[in-house]
């Protein structure tokens, strides 16, 4: 496990960073999201703040579908935070291995039939985040990210 916490120097870099290379697989998923609630802890958002349920939602949802749909035998995932403190906004970062396989564009989502028991993730990243995307860095990754304010 390689975690990268970066604390906040207000004169040179205001930015909050936290990130951290898990296993994909089910068990890298959870960790990502207890991992995530716990630093927004020692941010100051409580376990038990709305923020802090938010954003381990939305960090759960995101490492749940690179585990599923970006998985490659052997590749790891790679979480990353980044907390803005001037207007209090996190900014959450899911890499995975499978660049062929994004997400439909913000904005394109269809609901899920009511009779699935799968399909809604994307939604509620949609509905609680103010931005998200997908960009690729290079041939062999692609990050889904979103921001979410954490006020």
């Amino acid at each position: 496990m390689n975690v990268d916490i970066a604390p906040a120097v207000e004169h040179l870099d205001p930015s909050r960073h936290f990130g951290i290379r898990l296993s994909a697989t089910a068990r890298g998923a959870r960790l990502a999201r207890h991992l995530s609630a716990e630093q927004l802890a020692s941010w100051g958002w409580p376990y038990d703040s709305e923020a802090n349920r938010a954003a381990s939602l939305l960090v759960a949802e995101l490492a749940t579908n690179a585990v599923v749909h970006g998985h490659a035998r052997g590749r790891d995932f790679r979480l990353r935070l980044t907390l803005h403190p001037e207007d209090t906004t996190l900014r959450i970062e899911l890499t995975d291995a499978r660049p062929d396989r994004r997400p439909p564009a913000p904005g394109t989502l269809r609901p899920a039939a009511p009779d699935t028991e799968s399909g809604r993730g994307l939604l509620l990243v949609e509905a609680l985040s103010t931005h998200w995307g997908t960009t690729g860095g290079d041939p062999y990754t692609k990050t889904v990210w979103c921001e979410v304010a954490l006020r």
